[in-house]
């Protein structure tokens, strides 16, 4: 639902008083577009335009990770049913928040989100253009709701860290965040320190996003996110000169052409959205056997036929969610194994993510985020 005519108007006579703070100090904040946002801070109460933002705000605040949340998209339990589900045993309130739809798709309920009294509205940047054309900004400022853009998605690595600042800020949080920070940049330096000391050549790799999600082939990564990854993990990114943007389409004869050294395919349980599909299951607690068996079927498809990286089992699946979280750290050290063994052979990301949960997140580690045909 939109706010619009009269209901908007009465909404906003009705609400603006009770969403303004009568005595309240406010911090302003630079968001990763730029924009100057003022917010009372700490807030007390917030709104995830995504419910996978919890992968960030759960790691500065791990007691209590949904004390402050109001409302949230309701993605995390079809993108990610298994972090939902550990979430919400240890969190068993948060089946009780209520959900919105998008601002991309238009189902966002902006009317309901004022009856929140929220802070400030958290927003990913992907949602920018959606989120401008109708307006909501203009209206939420009406009522004294201010929202702010993070990014882990469109350009993650150079986003991240300022995006963990700012909820630092939002929360009170700032020592928190630096240690992530300086923790994240750490894992990803014991993969760039060993790289630019040896200097090994670097196999060429396809990224395939989401595959086996629908039977087009294939989406893929430019020069940011995994494909980034893929760069600073020592490999050459294949789609790189081919997709312009983040995101994007080869077709089966440009992987044929360019025949990878390595494919990594993104994968997640996506039951919810295709039931029975292809999709590589892989993600927390994920049963690994039977994502081998789904991964191997993937490179019976005619845009692998006779491609290098298959004939060597050279093909791996990897946790979708990384696109969109700050643990890509993590990612880059298992790339980095898959494209070079011998320089990674002392590298354990496994070990790195169990840190990770230990030092930041609520959540018991449970492995199942990676396959490779080459495992037993």
């Amino acid at each position: 639902m939109r706010l619009t005519g009269k209901t908007s108007a009465l909404a906003i006579g009705f609400l603006v008083s009770a969403v303004l703070p009568a005595l309240a100090d406010k911090i302003t904040i630079k968001d990763v577009t730029g924009r100057s946002v003022e917010v009372n801070a700490p807030v007390n109460h917030m709104i995830l335009g995504e419910g996978r933002q919890i992968y960030f705000l759960a790691a500065l605040d791990k007691e209590a990770p949904f004390e402050h949340v109001v409302g949230w998209r309701d993605d995390l339990p079809k993108a990610d049913p298994e972090s939902y589900a550990a979430y919400l045993a240890k969190y068993p309130d948060i089946a009780k928040l209520p959900t919105f739809g998008g601002m991309k798709d238009g189902t966002f309920d902006i009317e309901q989100a004022v009856t929140l009294k929220p802070d400030v509205i958290l927003m990913n940047v992907d949602a920018k253009t959606a989120t401008d054309e109708a307006g909501y900004i203009e209206k939420l400022a009406k009522v004294g709701i201010p929202l702010v853009y993070v990014d882990f998605r469109e350009k993650p690595m150079e986003n991240t860290e300022p995006s963990m600042r700012i909820m630092g800020q939002l929360m009170g949080k700032e020592a928190v965040a630096e240690d992530f920070i300086k923790f994240r940049a750490g894992s990803i330096k014991r993969v760039t320190d060993v790289l630019e000391k040896n200097n090994p050549p670097k196999p060429v790799v396809f990224v395939e996003r989401a595959g086996g999600y629908s039977d087009d082939c294939c989406m893929s990564f430019g020069d940011e996110n995994f494909g980034k990854m893929v760069e600073i993990s020592g490999g050459k990114n294949m789609a790189k000169d081919i997709i312009p943007g983040t995101f994007g389409t080869v077709n089966p004869e440009q992987i044929i052409a360019s025949n990878p050294d390595q494919i990594i395919i993104t994968g997640g349980n996506w039951d919810k959205y295709v039931p029975g599909g292809a999709w590589v299951g892989v993600g927390y607690g994920a049963d690994l056997k039977e994502a081998h068996r789904k991964l191997e079927a993937l490179t019976k498809r005619p845009a692998f036929t006779g491609v290098k990286a298959v004939e060597d089992k050279n093909v791996h699946a990897i946790w979708h969610q990384f696109y969109n979280n700050p643990y890509q750290f993590v990612a880059i050290q298992e790339i980095a194994k898959w494209l070079h063994p011998d320089l990674f052979a002392d590298l354990d990301p496994e070990a790195t993510f169990k840190e990770l949960h230990a030092r930041f997140l609520p959540l018991e580690y449970k492995p199942g985020y990676f396959v490779s045909l080459k495992d037993e």
